[in-house]
């Protein structure tokens, strides 16, 4: 696992850069498809929770650390995958779900978290204590977040060698984007000055080995920076090279070390490869995959309504509409404007907080019902040609609700496969 993301910064000082994606999520279907397409390829696959999807508490989920390896794991035989080729990563381990509370209490749960990841085996860690909690300044200054991730970089460390695991690598920095995308629309987003990049690495070696981690800050292999990417509720700020060239340019002065590249959901092809190039070779998607999920669910129910007697007019976008309508709290505060605009975003929104429902019963059982009402009916050509433009009718013909699904998430993540990939024919 190391050498593969320890090799990124070599491949690019070598001129042969390649990359990895990143797939940041916890639904099954999606971690299903990103695991089949390894199983195809015969290469790694990068697996990330987040500190709000999973944590010792259970995030949003419900399931700890160990119970996202579990899950994984059980998918990854289930499709005949070598546990070799999985890597498990760590998303925005800090104290950012409990920014509300005090630092030292946030930090406090933040260590646990992170000790409970490392012993769960995650071996890539992003320390982000980029975050203001209660009390805080509205911007931290870099010398506290690297105080902040060297304190969790002691705990990961701890937990790894009092568990015999091999020690991690890890992804650190000051600009970190929020985690899920920006709540507003966007004009532009401005890539991180290569001043402020240099200073960052500059100030979390000085802590780092100030607090005796020196060999921890050795196997850090990317910094979080803002490469001038984005997506907002409604749009996409797509990579523009020119714009980041000199941020790009920093990394010909640090031989061990690449940029990470957060919410590259919505980009195209050509942009994502262009990142890679550009040494932003880790690409990270969450949103845009579940989205593709949704998406081809939303197709589903309406063609079901079409086909098969009995069952109603779009009935799980209803039941999504009833269920986030009672239970707001994970978009209000997200998406803006009148009730016809917060209804359009409550399900077609690039942000997808939609994924957030996914595992909630009432959701569960829209889905089971949209599978039961599919399960032994042949969808006409037609109805693929009317519903799923994307496919060659024949390609879904005879396939399974669940292998529509998968299908319709592999076909992102062929768009970043390819990217990560350039020298892959």
């Amino acid at each position: 696992m190391s050498s593969l993301l320890l090799d990124l910064a070599n491949a690019r000082r070598e001129g042969r850069p390649f990359g990895i994606t990143s797939v940041c999520s916890a639904h099954p279907t999606v971690l299903r498809a990103a695991i089949r397409r390894a199983t195809l390829t015969q290469r790694p696959v990068l697996i990330e929770a987040t500190c709000n999807q999973v944590n010792h508490l259970g995030g949003y989920t419900g399931m700890t650390p160990a119970d996202f390896v579990g899950l994984v794991e059980g998918i990854a035989r289930e499709e005949g995958l070598d546990r070799s080729l999985l890597i498990f990563g760590g998303d925005h381990l800090g104290p950012n779900p409990w920014r509300n509370e005090a630092p030292e209490s946030a930090m406090e749960k933040a260590k646990v978290m992170v000790e409970a990841y490392v012993a769960a085996g995650f071996g890539k860690i992003h320390l982000d204590a980029s975050m203001a909690c209660a009390g805080d300044p509205a911007v931290l200054e870099d010398r506290t977040i690297a105080t902040r991730a060297a304190a969790l970089c002691q705990v990961a460390e701890a937990t790894a060698k009092a568990n015999g695991l091999p020690l991690p690598v890890y992804i650190l920095g000051t600009e970190v984007p929020v985690p899920g995308g920006a709540d507003h629309v966007l004009d532009t987003v401005e890539p991180t000055s290569p001043d402020a990049a240099v200073s960052t690495v500059a100030i979390h070696r000085e802590v780092f080995e100030a607090a005796g981690l020196q060999d921890a800050f050795a196997r850090t292999i990317a910094f979080v920076v803002q490469p001038g990417v984005e997506f907002g509720s409604d749009n996409v700020i797509v990579y523009d090279p020119p714009k980041a060239a000199r941020l790009a340019a920093v990394l010909d002065s640090y031989d061990s070390l690449v940029f990470e590249a957060h919410s590259t959901d919505y980009q195209p092809e050509e942009a994502l490869a262009a990142l890679v190039r550009d040494g932003f070779p880790i690409l990270k998607v969450g949103p845009g995959v579940t989205f593709a999920y949704r998406e081809a669910l939303y197709a589903l129910d309406m063609l079901a309504g079409e086909l098969v007697d009995g069952y109603a007019e779009r009935p799980l976008r209803k039941a999504m509409e009833k269920l986030m309508m009672e239970q707001p709290k994970d978009w209000r505060g997200h998406y803006h404007g009148d009730e016809a605009a917060l209804r359009l975003q409550r399900h077609y929104s690039y942000s997808d907080r939609i994924r957030y429902y996914w595992n909630r019963p009432e959701a569960q059982a829209a889905v089971d019902s949209l599978f039961r009402a599919l399960e032994k009916v042949t969808i006409p050509e037609t109805l693929i040609h009317q519903h799923f433009p994307q496919f060659e009718a024949r390609d879904l013909s005879g396939r399974s609700v669940e292998d529509i699904l998968i299908a319709a998430v592999d076909i992102v993540l062929g768009i970043y496969d390819r990217a990560v990939h350039p020298h892959v024919a």
